[in-house]
């Protein structure tokens, strides 16, 4: 049901593989942790794309036939490990790239919230449309879109169980990219070719402390930012950095 391929640039791919709407089911969860876990403890993996088997569906969520056999313990056997799945994606310390190959909707919106870039085919939707069935995005979305979209964007998308096309929700920011039908693996891989070019701690440094900030005062902030630049400024990378600067190069990170 997750399928991991490392590529020779220091990046790796996760594919979603429960066809045909690639449903994360209790089973997928507990798969979906092992393989993160794998993917932050290899050092050898520096940006991960997530994307999906199929072209119409990247992920369209929970399967609500499951809830049926946990009612009573949704919270304990579905949501929890749903929601902590969703949480190692947006703490990992490595870029995680989202590619929608197809539409994404309720959890599979919520995943993708998760991730730190998103991209979606021109020809498909995005949304959360739990509302319709009496209940509200309980994997991430209700506090994630949010930030991501701003309060009122959010709770109108919410509120009435909206399914965005491609062009408004890369219009109010919902996604980074939009690519045509069949593109967005190639165009990730493009990006993640590039990121994975940069220096590692840098790029950790810069997802955790974006992400962060939004949870800091302005004084824990500024704390934390000195603390960073005191550590990164004695790096090879950074020696790397300047020298190539001031030598007119491409640097060549470690």
């Amino acid at each position: 049901m997750i399928e991991l391929i490392k590529n020779n640039n220091r990046t790796a791919t996760l594919f979603l593989n429960n066809p045909p709407l690639n449903l994360v089911t209790l089973e997928m969860t507990q798969h979906f942790k092992t393989v993160l876990e794998e993917v932050e403890n290899d050092e050898d993996i520096k940006v991960l794309i997530i994307t999906a088997r199929g072209k119409d569906f990247f992920c369209v969520g929970s399967d609500i036939k499951e809830f049926g056999h946990v009612r009573d313990r949704v919270v304990e056997l579905k949501l929890d490990d749903e929601n902590k799945t969703f949480l190692m994606i947006e703490q990992m310390s490595k870029p995680v790239i989202i590619a929608m190959n197809g539409m994404a909707i309720g959890g599979g919106c919520e995943l993708a919230l998760a991730g730190d870039l998103r991209i979606l085919e021109k020809n498909s939707a995005i949304g959360l449309p739990e509302i319709n069935l009496g209940v509200f995005p309980g994997s991430g979305g209700l506090y994630r879109l949010p930030k991501i979209i701003g309060i009122s964007k959010a709770m109108k998308m919410m509120f009435t169980g909206e399914r965005l096309t491609a062009d408004e929700a890369y219009r109010i920011g919902l996604v980074d990219y939009l690519t045509e039908e069949g593109n967005a693996l190639i165009f990730a891989e493009e990006l993640a070719d590039e990121i994975a070019k940069m220096p590692k701690d840098a790029l950790r440094i810069i997802k955790h402390g974006v992400r962060k900030s939004l949870e800091m005062s302005l004084e824990q902030a500024i704390k934390y930012n000195l603390e960073e630049s005191d550590f990164i400024f004695k790096t090879e990378n950074c020696k790397e950095g300047v020298e190539a600067f001031f030598e007119k190069r491409q640097p060549q990170f470690e």
